[in-house]
């Protein structure tokens, strides 16, 4: 088992916690008795959702609203959080643009960047001295299908979480035998509000139901991953899929077909 036993003085972080797979990963931890650092922009919404877990489960949850795309505010919150005892921390912010990168928003990409790659890491380097010191911790870092492969008209989110995949999945190995573990979520389709967020509801009509896993099932699977410290969680059949379809079809094949399809996307 590399989840640390529930103990108030040493709880949970959950960055993105506001909605979807992070509000999920949430629940999941509260159920198994984790007091909680629920962190995301929207405060309003992580004091519901700390209201209801608080009511539901009886663990302690505190509320840090924070926009991890910003230096300042999140080197407050890694100061933070490198001067607690923290038992596991879920690396799940993050977002999303599609359409090619000339036509997009340049201070949107490199917030994009600074929320979906420096956020993991400086969070991970904050919390990591503690646990290794401890030889107690797990780290959850939610990278994509989307960083296995390049993803034409969706380079910077696919750029941004094939770090999050790599930086998961080298920690996995550097940390064996430190009493810490680390385990990367790379989801497929999940039912979020990320279409939304992202600004294409055309989304979610591309794939016929089935294919999708929703936010819980997700979660779900990802903290019984982390559970088992495994390298690598892939919640659901498509994913499974478009990891080995990564795997096995060359760049100069997959290229042409993700940029129409992401290309039809903005």
């Amino acid at each position: 088992m590399s989840l640390p036993k529930p103990n108030p003085a040493r709880p949970a972080v959950v960055t993105g916690a506001s909605s979807g797979i992070g509000a999920a990963l949430a629940e999941n931890l509260a159920a198994r008795g984790y007091s909680l650092i629920l962190v995301a922009r929207r405060k309003q919404r992580l004091a519901e959702l700390a209201a209801r877990l608080v009511t539901d489960h009886g663990v302690n949850v505190e509320v840090m609203s924070c926009d991890l795309s910003d230096a300042e505010s999140r080197a407050k919150l890694a100061a933070e959080l490198a001067s607690r005892e923290i038992a596991i921390l879920c690396n799940n912010a993050g977002s999303a643009t599609y359409g090619p990168l000339v036509d997009l928003d340049a201070d949107a990409e490199r917030n994009q960047v600074s929320l979906n790659v420096n956020a993991v890491h400086d969070l991970t380097v904050a919390v990591l001295p503690g646990m290794i010191a401890r030889r107690s911790g797990a780290i959850l870092i939610t990278g994509s299908t989307a960083g296995n492969q390049p993803s034409p008209n969706n380079a910077t989110y696919s750029a941004s979480k094939a770090f999050a995949n790599m930086f998961a999945e080298s920690l996995h190995g550097e940390l064996a035998g430190t009493g810490v573990t680390c385990s990367l979520l790379a989801p497929g389709p999940v039912h979020t509000e990320f279409a939304e967020a992202a600004s294409i509801p055309s989304l979610e009509k591309m794939l016929p139901d089935f294919l999708w896993v929703d936010a819980e099932e997700a979660a779900k699977t990802a903290i019984d991953g982390l559970a088992d410290g495994r390298r690598r969680i892939v919640p659901g059949l498509f994913a499974k899929a478009q990891t080995v379809g990564a795997a096995l079809t060359p760049s100069s094949v997959s290229n042409p077909i993700l940029r129409m399809v992401y290309g039809r996307l903005s």
